[in-house]
């Protein structure tokens, strides 16, 4: 099953780049039901999953939750320091070889986070088939706005439609090999909720921080609003089956 959904990812985050070329004007529905998609995931299994497998406190403060603001704190420390979202005349693109190297970086650190989504839909099959459907549902919609964003950030910054589709067809490829690599080992349930608590950081800076805001800057509707409340509804259902 795991293997499945290795292929599913690929096919997501081409989807998502194809879209991004075409720039089709739904985009901000997509983008408002990924961003709740995630948020529920979060809310309704990761979070909770993660009390089940680790109760250990550091500081008074229970380690998963260290983990999750981890998570989300050094997300956002690599994006402001690859200057991922400034716009082509901020002051990083002062100079075009340093604004063509934004792009790669950018570009270069979603192929990476994408590698790690993979390895999250392997270590939730190792918890049970309910955690890795349900992990694995909103890494599908992830990967879709992944594969938007790294089309977005190669041409944003200055590369030509085929760099960016070398690009895209690295960070399609890294989710399944996130996948494949866990198929070679097992995680200790104490280790696996710090990976999971991490993940949900990441997962809640992207939906908070990226996806939402990008969702709403193209088009300020209520029906974007609508979209993210439909995700998030999406994701109580698919936890509820998949438990």
């Amino acid at each position: 099953m795991p293997l499945l959904f290795a292929v599913l990812t690929v096919v997501a985050t081409g989807l998502g780049g194809l879209v991004a070329l075409k720039a089709k004007d739904r985009l901000h529905l997509i983008l408002g039901l990924s961003g709740g998609v995630l948020l529920g995931l979060v809310a309704f299994d990761l979070i909770p999953e993660v009390f089940k497998l680790s109760t250990n406190s550091f500081g008074g403060i229970p380690v998963v939750m260290l983990a999750f603001v981890a998570g989300f704190l050094g997300l956002h420390i690599l994006e402001r320091s690859a200057g991922v979202h400034e716009p082509p005349d901020s002051d990083y693109g002062t100079h075009s070889h340093t604004h063509a190297r934004i792009g790669w970086f950018g570009a270069g650190g979603l192929a990476l986070h994408s590698f790690f989504d993979g390895v999250a839909i392997g270590l939730g099959f190792q918890i049970s088939q309910g955690i890795g459907f349900a992990v694995a549902f909103a890494v599908l919609t992830h990967d879709f706005a992944d594969g938007l964003n790294t089309v977005g950030i190669m041409l944003r910054h200055g590369h030509e439609r085929k760099q960016a589709i070398r690009m895209l067809a690295a960070d399609a490829i890294a989710p399944a090999l996130g996948v494949a690599s866990t198929l070679f080992f097992t995680v200790p349930d104490t280790i696996l909720a710090i990976y999971l608590g991490v993940f949900a950081g990441f997962l809640t800076y992207l939906a908070a921080a990226d996806i939402l805001p990008e969702a709403h800057s193209r088009h300020p509707a209520r029906l974007t609003l609508l979209s993210t409340v439909a995700g998030v509804g999406v994701m109580w259902v698919v936890v509820a089956v998949a438990i």
